[in-house]
């Protein structure tokens, strides 16, 4: 698996879009408008894998408070209250790079970044059939916070699942 992870910059969103366009269906796309946003908050902690100089997979990641939910197309806000949570809005490999390790390389990436911010869990919304691939990688279903957080939870469509993972389990 050649390649490094590194953060993500303003000058990788047309990989991110092509990444995106590669992997998902239409309901699923996040403009550069939003990325752009999400790039400039102060809590954002997103990450690309590049390899000969492409980006080849991206982590869309920042630090939150357990049980929020960010909706699609939400914005990274900036947590109320001090941060205990990585919240892992989005990661999507291209497919001819996909089986080789690294979605994994990116989410301990991002774990290694939050145990060391002092973040006790990490969380999602699982979506398009992803529970077991999340159950491997240590995470479980969990209700989010209050009834807010399930209509953000509604914006992912049905069978969205917010999912968490503690920290401090070995990677």
């Amino acid at each position: 698996m050649p390649g490094a992870s590194r953060a993500l910059r303003a000058g990788d969103l047309p990989a991110l879009l092509a990444i995106q366009q590669a992997c998902y269906g239409a309901a699923y796309i996040e403009s550069a408008q939003v990325y752009a946003r999400r790039l400039a908050s102060p809590v954002n902690c997103s990450r690309v894998w590049e390899r000969d100089g492409q980006v080849c997979a991206y982590l869309a990641a920042y630090r939150s408070l357990l049980g929020k939910v960010t909706p699609l197309h939400g914005d990274f806000g900036v947590p109320h209250g001090a941060a205990d949570t990585l919240y892992v809005h989005d990661m999507a490999v291209l497919p001819s790079c996909a089986g080789q390790g690294i979605a994994r390389a990116l989410l301990e990436s991002v774990w290694e970044e939050g145990r060391a911010a002092g973040l006790r869990h990490s969380a999602l919304v699982s979506v398009q059939d992803s529970r077991a691939y999340w159950e491997r990688c240590g995470y479980d279903a969990r209700a989010p916070s209050g009834q807010a957080d399930l209509a953000r939870l509604a914006s992912y469509g049905d069978g969205a699942i917010y999912m968490v993972r503690e920290l401090d389990l070995a990677g």
